[in-house]
């Protein structure tokens, strides 16, 4: 921890990293840093906490800290000074990803209240999803939060494009399997018990893969599976892409994704995350040309009803900000 920096604006501060923690990444991992620099507010990578087998490149990473920053930017909203937001702003910085200034006093809007109020709500839910279809109007909602964004989201109706992305998925994560170190690196973030701040408890992990499944589920530790205990037949699957794939394409993904599971959330619907065909870049261009869309996809989301799941703990403040 640096020493504290003085600003008027220190409380709002504060009170935005608390709420941008919440934002989900890859195996919880959490790979984000906060900086108070002045009169902004600094959103930094952690390149301590980039998984390096099943995140080489750092997309997870940057996922993560949009997501980070769009729960940030709505604490500024509901303190009434919306952000003004710069991404990169510094070109010799790399981990520097975003920069938040409070802007001109106004109050919150109605929308933005409402997604922050879901903020503490939303987890990733890893269990089944009951077998009620999400209707038109949840799932027009859902497209319209990523294109709020500036990103698109795509759902798979039918069974043709659902089959051909969960065979994707599959053979992505069965090539993913036969890494040893990518097996390793996995089982270092699966958690036993509670009090570890960072990683996936086996009370969030949902159930054990099954070679019947749809989508090929990630093992972190739930242990077998009871009888009868099995994951829908026919989920709503959707795939989140941009326009483009550099960096900045990606904080503008991670935001989108955010707002989608925020969006979600309103609608009490559970969503879990599969990014096992993003991880491969094979399987990523066979993702791409399965769905039809001209861009880069970042993430496949799995969206249902289902009881709640269990969130995963969080870093306290003092290990992530400075300043």
């Amino acid at each position: 921890m640096e020493s504290r920096t003085s600003t008027p604006h220190r409380a709002l501060f504060v009170a935005a990293v608390a709420t941008a923690i919440r934002a989900p990444s890859m195996h919880n991992t959490q790979p984000w840093r906060f900086r108070i620099h002045g009169d902004t507010l600094e959103i930094l990578a952690d390149p301590r906490r980039q998984l390096r087998v099943a995140d080489p490149s750092g997309w997870a990473v940057r996922l993560a800290c949009g997501a980070a920053l769009f729960n940030a930017r709505l604490a500024f909203a509901v303190a009434g000074r919306p952000a003004q937001v710069l991404l990169r702003p510094q070109a010799g910085q790399p981990d520097l990803l975003a920069r938040l200034t409070p802007g001109r006093p106004r109050p919150a809007t109605p929308r933005e209240v409402a997604l922050h109020a879901a903020i503490d709500r939303r987890h990733s839910n890893r269990r089944p999803f009951r077998p009620e279809p999400v209707p038109a109007s949840s799932r027009a909602e859902l497209v319209r939060a990523a294109r709020d964004e500036g990103a698109w989201l795509e759902l798979l109706i039918g069974h043709t494009p659902l089959s051909v992305v969960s065979e994707v998925i599959r053979a992505a994560d069965a090539t993913l399997n036969r890494d040893a170190g990518y097996r390793a690196e996995l089982a270092a973030w699966s958690r036993r018990g509670h009090e570890d701040p960072d990683g996936v408890a086996a009370d969030a992990a949902g159930l054990g893969p099954e070679p019947y499944d749809l989508l090929a589920m990630r093992e972190f530790g739930a242990g077998p599976r009871a009888p009868g205990r099995d994951f829908e037949t026919e989920p709503l699957v959707a795939v989140l892409g941009t326009t483009g794939d550099t960096v900045h394409d990606q904080l503008v993904a991670g935001q989108a994704l955010q707002r989608v599971l925020l969006t979600a959330t309103e609608q009490q619907l559970g969503v879990s995350m599969l990014s096992q065909a993003i991880e491969v870049p094979a399987a990523r261009e066979r993702l791409r040309v399965g769905v039809g869309r001209a861009g880069a996809p970042q993430l496949v989301l799995r969206i249902g009803y289902s009881q709640p799941g269990y969130p995963t703990r969080r870093r306290p403040l003092d290990e992530v900000l400075d300043g």
